[in-house]
């Protein structure tokens, strides 16, 4: 009985890496050309955005709350980023500068959603999804009216150039290039291996785990999700601690829509719809109660490539886009059923 409940429940708390396994296998049978170096990079590229997302959303969920607003605050930096780089462009900077000055107010931005959303929830005491669903609305007007209904083009080509480019490529029999694409070798020779804004998603996700699990601010985090009382209590500023947490929930949004622009050399006001309920079911696959006091980021990353690789593989079974909706429907019920039943099971680690 013992090694049977000890079974279960190591079968329960990785039950999410074991869907991901079967996905893997089974689309590598059925998905014609999905277990190749291509493939996988489609899966890395249509990560970065959603893993973003994704760890903006674990941050606030582990508070007991939920961010709506992350998919429209993407839309609305890749609009504000883009806007910003044809501007400086026009006034004659160098594309370097237009880039990066974009970025940096963009940055600052994006920023201020976050802000009204905290005061919302913090202070005024307005519940988190009526008060993100309100500032999803005025970020998404705001964007449309800056475009006025269009996308933002005309960023300098310098934003294809790092936003498409390779952290490594392989030349076989020559060696490893870092960043620079060996001018010698271009051609089918060389094998681009990792995108560069992967890296670059990476590095700020574990930055944001070691925030969440190292440190004092995350242990203040999960006090608060678990017990917002007993955490006032224990002396923590829970009205402070939740606007930083809205803040940063709006900075990793804001990532994501500058990586978006950078990516796709445009902005769209729609740019994070499709990615706002996908996000928050990342997180709730990865482990996290919705009640609050639970999750961890890299089980959210871990729900992110369950969603990602589900994408990939429906399209490359010529799947119909809108049935993924379906399947990923399915997937959270079954999610929220096992943390609804079986809580102390799943949650055993954390």
């Amino acid at each position: 009985m013992a090694r049977a409940g000890g079974f279960t429940t190591l079968i329960g708390q990785r039950w999410a890496m074991l869907f991901l396994l079967i996905e893997l296998v089974f689309f590598s049978f059925l998905g014609g050309g999905f277990f190749t170096m291509n493939g996988f990079q489609i899966v890395l590229f249509y990560s970065t955005t959603l893993a973003l997302l994704a760890t903006a959303e674990t941050f606030v969920i582990v508070t007991g709350g939920i961010d709506l607003s992350v998919g429209f605050v993407m839309g609305f930096a890749s609009v504000v980023s883009a806007k910003l780089a044809v501007r400086f462009d026009s006034l004659g900077l160098a594309p370097e500068l237009s880039i990066l000055f974009a970025v940096l107010v963009t940055l600052a931005i994006g920023l201020l959603p976050g802000f009204v959303n905290g005061v919302l929830v913090a202070r005024l005491k307005v519940p988190p999804f009526l008060a993100t669903f309100a500032v999803q609305g005025i970020t998404y007007g705001t964007s449309l009216i800056i475009t006025q209904g269009s996308a933002a083009i005309n960023v300098p080509n310098l934003a294809n150039v790092i936003g498409n480019s390779y952290f490594i490529h392989l030349v076989p029999g020559r060696g490893i290039w870092f960043f620079t694409r060996p001018e010698a070798a271009r051609g089918a020779d060389v094998i681009d291996i990792i995108p560069t804004m992967v890296v670059v998603t990476v590095l700020v996700i574990a930055v944001a785990s070691f925030l969440l699990k190292r440190t004092r601010f995350g242990r203040h985090t999960y006090a608060i999700g678990g017990n917002i009382d007993a955490a006032l209590r224990a002396g923590i500023n829970t009205r402070r601690h939740l606007v930083v947490i809205y803040v940063l929930s709006s900075l990793f949004a804001t990532l994501s829509g500058i990586i978006y622009m950078l990516e796709y050399v445009s902005g769209k006001a729609d740019a994070g719809s499709s990615f706002m309920l996908d996000s928050v079911v990342a997180v709730v696959i990865g482990g996290a109660s919705l009640f609050g006091g639970v999750g961890t980021i890299w089980r959210t990353i871990l729900g992110v490539l369950i969603l990602s690789v589900l994408e990939m593989g429906l399209k490359m079974m010529g799947v119909q886009t809108f049935d993924k909706y379906i399947a990923v429907g399915i997937i959270l019920i079954f999610a929220v059923l096992i943390d609804q039943f079986f809580p102390e099971m799943i949650h055993k680690e954390d």
